[in-house]
């Protein structure tokens, strides 16, 4: 699994920074938003709050990386987005398909406990179909592109974490996500 998450993120890196219009922006997205994420501690506390439910202690680290394999993809984003804005289920159908097979691995690991991220994924994914019903004309190409670059980066360090090679913390770079959509938000407001 981990080596699966380090090809999807590069994948995702790949593919989408020769597209980016803001190339560093990624850079300072996820340097501010993980600053902001070890301030609020978001790795340690998730963990506490998960593990006191295990036996073994590791689900937090299992649901880490569920809710970020399921999360954070270029499926789970687009998904929605092409399902609501054109009616094109493809991506949602392809991205079940691969969370039903990681998500059978993931419990063989980390236990029963990883149903708990099928909730979250079922938020995420409606609130970005629900965010592109509601406001068609706000979410823009370059927007899209500059969250699966940081989105590929946060499941390349999930990867890296499986893979016991450094552990990024990578709950802390959550809020990397919301940087570009506050400079989009602020480019928007001064022009």
């Amino acid at each position: 699994m981990g080596i699966c998450s380090l090809a999807l993120g590069v994948n995702a890196c790949v593919r989408n920074i020769p597209n980016s219009a803001y190339p560093v922006l990624f850079i300072v997205s996820i340097a501010l938003g993980s600053l902001i994420g070890a301030g609020l501690n978001l790795s340690d506390r998730f963990n506490r709050l998960v593990n006191r439910k295990s036996a073994d202690g590791r689900l937090g680290e299992g649901l880490t990386t569920g809710v970020l394999l399921f999360c954070i993809g270029t499926f789970s984003i687009l998904g929605p987005m092409q399902s609501a804005l054109q009616g094109d289920n493809t991506y949602l159908y392809t991205n079940a398909t691969l969370d039903f097979i990681t998500s059978a691995v993931l419990a063989s690991t980390y236990g029963i406990g990883m149903i708990w991220a099928a909730p979250v994924l079922f938020c995420w994914q409606g609130m970005f179909y629900l965010i592109a019903k509601i406001s068609e004309s706000a979410i823009n190409t370059d927007l899209m592109t500059e969250l699966q670059i940081i989105g590929g980066a946060l499941i390349m360090a999930s990867g890296l974490s499986i893979l016991k090679i450094k552990d990024c913390k990578t709950l802390n770079m959550i809020p990397s996500l919301l940087m570009p959509v506050l400079f989009f938000l602020f480019i928007h407001v001064i022009q």
